[in-house]
């Protein structure tokens, strides 16, 4: 128990790292519309986070990885509203959201959750977008080739979830190929929205920043695993990692655009 919470200060101090590299931006402050914003972005994030741990969409892994469109969530709030928001929006949310699934609190995960939305809303930090994106996009295809080379070099890594209740066998099963690659495939899409969406500098913004939070904030949760429930690094990587990080890069890729699209036209309407 000890070390899952200090592996939450150490998730902190890396987001306080970065404030205090940065503190003079803009992105840092917070008001009364922020506050609104945290609370309405954690919320949804929970409910959402409930509706969709259910087993129904459980991902074959080493450990409990459900399906999550909900995971646009965090990574629409840190890009609209900032990295403060989108942390709290992340880390609350996912505390929340597994109370109320039943899964018990596994603080480390939420922290990394906090961390996707956190990555999402560094956007911010940076004057020139172009550049900085051309940057996420090269450091998170080289994260998500490696991570995938680990699942082909380990392909007998068990999935733990699988059970032939005929022949009573538990855990023999390999994870999937799908679940290896997905980090691929997502990647693959997310660059694709890229440039389709390169005329629309929010949507093509929105969808790279949140595709390096989602792979810092998992893999964060992931490593951590390590000191705290004795996984080697490719039993983390293959059983938790990629089975996580992978499909939600395809909901990110497919989702995001939509609420930030959405989120665009009712300012435009607002004048806001």
């Amino acid at each position: 128990m000890v070390s899952r919470f200090v592996f939450v200060v150490v998730g902190i101090a890396i987001a306080f790292g970065v404030y205090f590299a940065t503190q003079a931006n803009k992105a840092w402050e917070v008001g009364t519309r922020e506050v609104v914003w945290m609370a309405i972005g954690a919320a949804l994030y929970a409910v959402f986070s409930w509706l969709f741990n259910g087993t129904v969409f459980v991902v074959p892994s080493a450990s409990q990885v459900a399906l999550r469109p909900a995971i646009a969530i965090p990574m629409f709030f840190g890009f609209a509203f900032g990295p403060i928001v989108g942390f709290f929006t992340g880390a609350v949310g996912n505390m929340f959201g597994d109370a109320l699934t039943g899964f018990g609190l596994s603080p480390q995960w939420s922290i990394g959750n906090g961390l996707i939305g956190f990555v999402s809303g560094m956007w911010m930090l940076f004057s020139d977008k172009k550049k900085s994106m051309d940057t996420v996009l090269y450091v998170s295809g080289a994260l998500a080739v490696i991570t995938a080379l680990l699942f082909f070099m380990n392909r007998s890594m068990p999935n733990m979830l699988y059970f032939d209740v005929e022949n009573g066998i538990f855990g023999d099963a390999q994870i999937s190929l799908f679940a290896g690659i997905a980090i691929l495939i997502g990647f693959a899409l997310i660059f694709g929205v890229r440039y389709f969406f390169k005329s629309n500098e929010d949507v093509a913004t929105a969808v790279t920043w949140g595709m390096l939070g989602n792979i810092v904030g998992l893999l964060f949760a992931s490593l951590s695993d390590i000191v705290i429930n004795g996984l080697s690094l490719p039993a983390t990587i293959v059983g938790q990692f990629l089975p996580a990080a992978g499909p939600n890069l395809i909901f990110a890729a497919i989702l995001v655009p939509m609420l930030v699209v959405a989120y665009t036209s009712t300012r435009r309407q607002s004048g806001r």
